[in-house]
């Protein structure tokens, strides 16, 4: 890519390309076509790659979301495609715009960047009562991923959840510590960024329980950064206040109003026909070359189970 492209919810800043690339000494000519050359070669040497062909700007966001590595790159491509064949139900399609969950609890990555280009995430509950688990919930974020690995350019992600009005002790009813650590895996493992940190807004004490089960599925640097405030203006001081959405006393358009217009993003059929499409990129384990073939005619293992990342 020359530039980025303009996309109907994301923003940029002005420097985000040259800076992200930089960071990771891909700024010179010809580094980051050479890289993207090298990804695209190895997808097709792997046998249990149902689908190997990718757009450069795919790969390209895959290896800026990766920190600039192209073996970390070709880990996570190969253990989404893992996870689309064992886990199919967090992709299973579905229609957002009438799921009912979300009314009462939703998320959006935020339009605007940090200024050192972080994407910020704001998860609003309102939620008094669930009627079911929250698979629907984790397969609406898994469906906004694929429009972030799609169209996004940024430095890592900054989370805000906020409980402030919901029932916790009946969300913590179905927050499943097994569901929630698949969730996580795939979250860590294909579009996990770097995680500035998560910040948790709620008064009730019983948000301690929901940070135990996050802890309890998260590695301890990553535990380390997890923090609760009793209001947004604490986080202030972590994300200003332009990003922020105008009800939590920041600048950017109401939440809900993003939520919205997330929703129709994501609907329509262009999406709808791209998401259909990255559903085939799957494994056929049956095929997947063992270590001693693969070190014998690819030079490095296509098992993400077994790939040595430095």
């Amino acid at each position: 890519m020359e530039s980025l492209p303009k996309d109907s919810i994301f923003e940029f800043n002005a420097d985000t390309l040259i800076y992200l690339r930089k960071q990771y000494d891909l700024d010179k000519p010809g580094r980051i076509e050479e890289a993207i050359d090298i990804l695209e070669e190895w997808i097709k040497k792997q046998n249990h790659f149902v689908v190997k062909d990718f757009p450069r700007e795919y790969l390209e966001r895959s290896i800026i979301i990766s920190k600039g590595s192209v073996e970390r790159a070709k880990m996570k491509i190969d253990k989404l495609c893992t996870f689309r064949t064992i886990m199919p139900h967090f992709f299973e399609e579905f229609d957002v715009k009438n799921t009912r969950m979300l009314d009462d609890m939703y998320g959006y990555f935020l339009p605007k960047l940090t200024k050192d280009h972080y994407r910020v995430y704001l998860f609003k509950s309102k939620a008094k009562s669930l009627k079911s688990g929250l698979l629907d919930y984790y397969r609406y974020f898994f469906m906004q991923c694929e429009y972030i690995q799609a169209n996004d350019y940024c430095n890592g992600l900054v989370g805000i959840v906020d409980y402030s009005e919901a029932n916790l002790m009946e969300i913590i009813k179905w927050f499943n510590a097994s569901d929630l650590r698949e969730a996580l895996a795939i979250i860590k493992a294909r579009y996990g960024m770097r995680l500035k940190g998560i910040h948790f807004i709620s008064g009730s004490k019983a948000i301690d329980a929901i940070v135990a089960v996050f802890k309890q599925v998260l590695s301890s640097k990553v535990a380390e950064r997890l923090h609760v405030h009793k209001s947004m203006d604490e986080v202030f001081e972590f994300v200003d206040k332009d990003i922020i959405p105008v009800e939590y006393g920041g600048n950017e358009k109401p939440l809900i109003e993003l939520h919205k217009k997330n929703l129709e993003v994501l609907s329509s059929d262009g999406f709808t026909a791209y998401l259909r499409e990255m559903r085939k990129a799957r494994t056929n384990e049956s095929s997947r070359l063992s270590v001693a073939q693969a070190d014998q005619y690819l030079g490095i293992s296509g098992s993400f189970r077994t790939l040595s990342v430095d």
